[in-house]
């Protein structure tokens, strides 16, 4: 499969959004708590699905939210090929400390992948 990130591989209902938080819950780091749905994702055959959380009260600034939205994308573009079929909703529940960009990448990319490694089956 490729590394690409197309429409399909995105959830875009509330109702998809919904199934997916009452869904189990896959891990939980100093930023994001991740979800998933139960089973597999019937809507889905190709693989896996990605759904971001990024409320503006945790994350003030718009260049923030962005930035962190752009991390988990491109974390899940490249570990998209070896997760099971199912809707993953990465949920930030905790203030985001004040650093500088780059340092929010990096803070950003090692928790990610922690936690997607924590999805594989």
């Amino acid at each position: 499969m490729r590394a690409s990130f197309p429409a399909t591989a995105r959830l875009h209902s509330p109702t998809e959004y919904a199934l997916s938080l009452k869904g189990q819950r896959v891990g939980r780091g100093a930023l994001f708590v991740v979800t998933r749905s139960r089973g597999e994702d019937p809507q889905q055959t190709e693989g896996a699905r990605l759904g971001l959380i990024v409320p503006k009260r945790f994350a003030n600034r718009a260049v923030t939210r962005n930035t962190i939205k752009r991390i988990l994308r491109e974390t899940f573009r490249h570990k998209r090929a070896g997760l099971p079929n199912a809707a993953y909703v990465f949920r930030l529940h905790s203030k985001v400390p004040q650093v500088s960009l780059t340092a929010l990448k990096q803070l950003v990319r090692t928790e990610a992948d922690t936690l997607f490694a924590k999805v594989r089956p």
